[in-house]
């Protein structure tokens, strides 16, 4: 019998690999501008057209490579970051594992000129689907530069799934902030074809937080710096004001690095437990700085996962540092001793006789209760309940026993009686059972079918504001912005740009209440966020959607018996009353036999 177990080729070895670690264009972006770091680059340059799909250049003036480092480069697992496996736990830079270039050569026609401060000459190495097509010395300045054209070329079914150009370069956004954020003293550059996304120059962290997100975010920062013998953390967290819905900047880093930490996640919050609404986020950047030896970075090749061998410490640590913020943030009296110039308060003598004794003025002829010609009675509502006898109560309305929570018969056969749980919940008897609708989540669906009709019929007009209101963008998200301009303009916003990533909002759609600069923040940070649902499929329903996020019952509202009735009647007249465009369940029932079981 013959042997059937073989050694891949290079090639396909290469293929296999840059399928973990090249996902998208912004992959590619991550992998180079990170060894650009490691390079001891003080100057990056990033180009792109169309997204990353054509062309992606990264141009760094770090150490660069000799001939013969330039063509090792390419080779699996070469690198020049550890020697041996002690090395994994001593890890000061970026990369380590040896798989980028290959990665990115295995998929794409990559381009390198590179040339060393103490040579002459540099080194012109061009590579295609993993195989060198030309080596030859060139004359360039010193540094790196990549030039990776026709991603996933011979990969179609990779390039095939790419998502559309706005996409794609939200993740490229999204991945050049998590660099920036951790090299203030390095100076970026991104440009999109001929327009200029970003051009940071070298700062401090502040400025350079400012730089990315816009002047009015770091009026809305509180400064945090702990240091323990576990580590130190620093960094900036949101005030309470500033949280939001959806398109918080959230970040940690650790070591210079982004990761991503559920866990960590949840000790910012319980730090601003009742303190932000229910649904909210807060804004946070946070750099952890511990030994490497107390890290493992080496779980995944995108490297965001990573372990920490003192995690409980360092959770504590980060609730009493952000709770220590927000302490100091808020505004207490203290105590002032220094009486100097201050007026003498004498001291209480109880055989002192009174001087001045305070004097109560009032009307003894007054009667609260009685009716004058020239005012009128104002008494307060009442808000407690009122007991009715069972024989004088109107007999409820349930469901058949084929009733389901998705039968037009609902809106007849429903209870006309409702309850509200927690500002959250709507409660309804019916005849299975206990029938339980999520307020917000309902009023999504309403908004959103109701939205996404009027824009397929064009019957959403701009409504005027009295006066032209002014909102603030990131660079990052100017480009989120411009890229959305349209679908925005046909659904009713009218905006002119002032420059410097100010926007003046002239228009809002007719019918919708709130602050328009919220409104429009709202839209535009929701629209980097992916909707994976076959109701959400173009640019305008992902705007749609953002719209009834922004617009829709929050939690936390009260509701009257007559809005909670309205409410579930619209509910059951959209297409689907089951599941919000995002794939979430709006209602579930309880069934009676269940309750009874809970009760028996």
């Amino acid at each position: 019998m013959s042997d059937v177990i073989q050694l891949l080729p290079d090639t396909v070895a290469n293929q296999i690999a840059a399928g973990e670690v090249i996902q998208r264009p912004a992959s590619v972006i991550k992998e180079l501008v990170e060894n650009a770091v490691d390079a001891g680059a003080r100057h990056i340059d990033v180009v792109i057209v169309d997204a990353g799909r054509t062309s992606i250049q990264v141009i760094d003036d770090g150490r660069g490579m000799s001939e013969t480092d330039a063509r090792l480069a390419f080779e699996r697992h070469a690198t020049s970051k550890i020697r041996q496996a002690d090395d994994l736990f001593a890890l000061h830079t970026m990369g380590f594992r040896g798989e980028a270039l290959p990665s990115v050569a295995a998929v794409a026609q990559v381009e390198l000129l590179t040339r060393m401060a103490d040579e002459e000459i540099g080194t012109r190495l061009v590579i295609a689907a993993s195989k060198v097509m030309a080596q030859e010395p060139v004359a360039c300045p010193v540094g790196c530069q990549f030039k990776v054209e026709n991603l996933f070329y011979n990969v179609p079914v990779r390039r095939k799934f790419l998502k559309s150009n706005a996409t794609e370069l939200n993740n490229i956004l999204t991945a050049f902030e998590r660099i920036v954020l951790v090299y203030p003293e390095i100076a970026f550059t991104l440009h999109s074809g001929d327009s200029e996304l970003m051009n940071l120059r070298s700062s401090t962290l502040l400025q350079r937080i400012t730089d990315v997100f816009g002047k009015h975010c770091s009026q809305e920062l509180l400064p945090v710096e702990v240091k323990t013998a576990v580590g130190s953390i620093t960094g900036y967290v949101g005030k309470p004001e500033a949280a939001k819905r959806k398109g918080a900047h959230q970040f940690f880093f650790v070591n210079g690095r982004y990761m991503k930490h559920a866990y960590f996640h949840k000790a910012v919050l319980s730090a601003y437990e009742r303190l932000i609404a229910e649904g909210t986020q807060p804004p946070y950047l946070l750099y952890f700085d511990v030994a490497p030896a107390d890290i493992d970075v080496n779980i995944h090749p995108t490297k965001t996962e990573i372990k920490f061998e003192n995690e409980q410490p360092l959770w504590q640590i980060l609730v009493a540092a952000v709770k220590d913020a927000l302490g100091r943030f808020c505004d207490v009296p203290a105590i002032d001793f220094d009486t100097e110039g201050r007026p003498d308060i004498p001291v209480f003598d109880p055989n002192r006789e009174a001087i001045d004794t305070p004097r109560v003025d009032y009307n003894p002829s007054y009667n609260p209760f009685k009716v004058h010609s020239d005012s009128v009675a104002v008494y307060p509502e009442r808000t407690e309940r009122v007991f009715i006898p069972k024989e004088q109560q109107a007999p409820p309305s349930f469901f058949d026993d084929t009733a389901t929570a998705s039968t037009p018969s609902l809106i007849s056969e429903k209870s006309p009686v409702h309850y509200q749980y927690k500002g959250r919940f709507i409660m309804t008897a019916v005849k299975s059972g206990l029938m339980i609708v999520d307020q917000y989540r309902a009023s999504l669906r309403i908004l959103y079918e109701k939205y996404r009709t009027q824009s397929t019929d064009h019957s959403l007009v701009p409504q005027r504001v009295l006066f032209p209101e002014v909102v603030l963008f990131s660079q990052a998200e100017v480009a989120r912005l411009e890229s959305v301009l349209p679908q925005l303009s046909a659904m009713g916003f009218e905006l002119t740009s002032l420059g410097g990533g100010s926007y003046a909002v002239n228009a809002i759609p007719a019918g919708i209440d709130g602050d328009p600069v919220a409104l429009v923040q709202s839209i535009v940070g929701e629209s980097s966020l992916q909707d994976n649902s076959p109701d959400v499929t173009t640019a305008t329903d992902r705007l749609t959607l953002s719209l009834a996020r922004a617009t829709a019952v929050p939690y936390g509202q009260l509701l009257t018996n007559e809005e909670m009735e309205g409410l579930v009647n619209q509910l059951f007249a959209c297409n689907n009353v089951n599941y919000t465009p995002d794939g979430r369940p709006i209602l579930c029932i309880l069934p009676q036999t269940d309750i009874e079981q809970l009760l028996g």
